[in-house]
């Protein structure tokens, strides 16, 4: 049977009022995961933005995307554990398409130029 591996993209919004060393802990624990059961392609830390609306009367949030690839069962697992972790605002995953990754090559390319 085939190794079959997916791209996948995950945006984590985290709770600042614990401080940065809770963002931080976050932050390790669930690259950690991705780690554990995937590569992780690409990392880009937002840091503190302002929400668009207050969620759970916060109104602002450390933002972290990455890029990784993993088994297709795992992206359901990891969505499984941001929504029980304390901390975390809210998480989306999405996978990857093959257009949307050749597309994204063509921005990176000639910025690295």
């Amino acid at each position: 049977m085939a190794n079959l591996t997916g791209n996948y993209e995950v945006v984590m919004v985290y709770s600042v009022a614990n401080g940065s060393e809770a963002v931080q802990a976050l932050s390790d624990k669930f690259l950690g995961l991705i780690k554990a059961n995937g590569t992780i392609t690409k990392t880009e830390e937002w840091g503190n933005k302002r929400l668009a609306y207050p969620i759970n009367d916060e109104t602002e949030g450390y933002y972290l995307l990455v890029n990784f690839t993993s088994k297709p069962d795992f992206p359901a697992e990891l969505d499984r554990i941001l929504k029980i972790t304390d901390g975390v605002l809210r998480s989306l995953i999405t996978v990857k398409s093959e257009v949307a990754e050749a597309e994204e090559a063509k921005v990176e390319a000639p910025a690295a130029e």
